[in-house]
């Protein structure tokens, strides 16, 4: 049985609100989260999304564990390439500084649109690979001066007793692979690449895990998108309106709101979008809170995922505080 249960958001933009009234949202959703029992509260780094108010998530989770007591507060993820590695790793340690034993440091490298690369980037000369990347963070992260290093001296400041957890983000063998080698846990994307292949990705991550300073045994969550609601029509019908806003995210002008059920009920899907719907919907866990505890235990034993972190991404504030206390009080979360 799934014990550790956690939480990725986005602060989705809610039709008819603003990006600070969905940063105070995410604000709620992490108290009423660490009231039920959830583990961890993650969020998410999105550039040039405008219906996402979360763009830089080490300020953001600053503000939430400092609005929390005792939940892990993490970011899912960093997209590492754009950054210096000693930055990063000096963000955390003075987020675990103040927030000790409670900072998850997630990593990924994700592309972003064009033009984020481009002003993300524009001033740099060569790029160092993400590998050569993932090694440096984890000097830093860990003081670690035992092998060869280019900046074998340099200390990441402050100078703290504790680390934080470090996780690699990944939908494939080539992050598992990374992730295995740098001894990290290991959070695979299924609601971005559901399938076999993914199983074996995890498989590969835990046979060939080494024991690092981070970590001394392979740990594996796995993040799934998640519609809950009181009954499975209205979880069906919440469905429906982030099934339009997936469509718009990959549009060319999309609308800088989530849609509503309202705004999709009216506008509907045409021919040529039900195929994509399909697909996407493979990617969901839609249901009332028992339905979606048993397919979300299914997929854990798939994967035998130590961990589970749901990502309601499903329009209102209000539907996502009520989803979160169902599916907790499903699980028995305390």
């Amino acid at each position: 049985m799934v014990t550790l249960l956690n939480i990725l958001d986005y602060s989705p933009i809610d039709e008819g609100r603003n990006a600070r009234q969905a940063l105070l949202a995410t604000t709620k959703l992490a108290k009423r989260a660490e009231e039920l029992g959830y583990h961890r509260f993650w969020v998410a780094e999105h550039h040039h999304v405008l219906s996402v108010a979360g763009s830089s998530p080490e300020m953001l989770m600053m503000h939430l564990a400092t609005s929390t007591k005792r939940m892990r507060i993490g970011s899912g993820g960093v997209m590492l390439p754009h950054y210096s590695a000693y930055k990063v790793a000096e963000n955390f340690r003075m987020l675990e500084a103040l927030h000790p034993n409670r900072i998850d440091l997630g990593i990924g490298r994700s592309p972003s649109y064009q033009i984020v690369n481009r002003a993300l980037n524009e001033t740099k000369g060569k790029r160092v690979s993400y590998e050569q990347q993932v090694q440096d963070i984890n000097k830093f992260i860990t003081d670690d001066t035992s092998e060869d290093h280019r900046f074998n001296s340099l200390i990441a400041t402050p100078i703290i007793e504790t680390i934080p957890e470090m996780w690699m983000l990944g939908t494939g063998m080539g992050s598992a692979k990374i992730a295995a080698d740098s001894g990290t846990a290991y959070a695979f994307a299924h609601f971005a690449k559901p399938s076999e292949a993914a199983v074996d990705a995890v498989d590969h991550y835990r046979k060939h895990f080494k024991p690092s300073r981070l970590l001394d045994k392979p740990k594996v969550m796995i993040a799934v998108f998640a519609i809950i609601a009181e009954t499975a029509e209205k979880a069906e019908e919440l469905a429906k309106a982030f099934d339009l806003w997936l469509l718009f995210v990959e549009s060319d002008n999309p609308p800088p709101y989530y849609p509503s059920v309202q705004t999709a009920n009216r506008r509907g899907i045409s021919t040529i979008e039900k195929d994509k719907v399909m697909q996407n919907r493979k990617r969901m866990i839609i249901g009332d809170a028992e339905q979606v505890r048993d397919e979300i235990k299914r997929v854990a034993d798939l994967y035998q995922a130590d961990e589970v972190t749901i990502i309601p991404n499903f329009f209102g504030a209000d539907n996502r505080m009520e989803g979160i206390a169902l599916l907790a009080q499903a699980f028995g979360l305390h």
